[in-house]
């Protein structure tokens, strides 16, 4: 299974507080802490943008709405071209430690 047993649960299941995602303390698992750090990147370049929707994020970025929505909610496991194309479409690095000017090709 590509991903192993840890992508059987959603990346929200490894806050100890899943209420708070995603700013709850990640228990156990390095990866959702990657996924929460990117989740928490996007909300706040959304809040910061009030004028850019999540269709319109779509749109610009060619990632679906509902997977927008879900990796702000830490339902899903992102995958690179998802991240690239988002940081793209930002203009900023969600990645922990990227630079958003290298997602330059799909």
């Amino acid at each position: 299974m590509t991903g192993g047993r840890a992508r059987t649960a959603p990346p929200w299941s490894y806050a100890v507080d899943p209420e708070e995602w995603p700013d709850a303390r990640i228990a156990g698992e390095p990866a959702a802490a990657v996924v929460q750090t990117i989740a928490r990147r996007l909300a706040a370049a959304l809040c910061e943008r009030p004028e850019l929707s999540l269709r319109a994020l779509a749109a610009q970025s060619n990632v679906g709405r509902q997977t927008i929505g879900d990796l702000l909610a830490g339902a899903t496991w992102p995958d690179v071209l998802t991240v690239c194309r988002l940081e793209r479409a930002l203009g900023l690095a969600l990645w922990p430690g990227s630079n958003a000017t290298q997602c330059a090709h799909d």
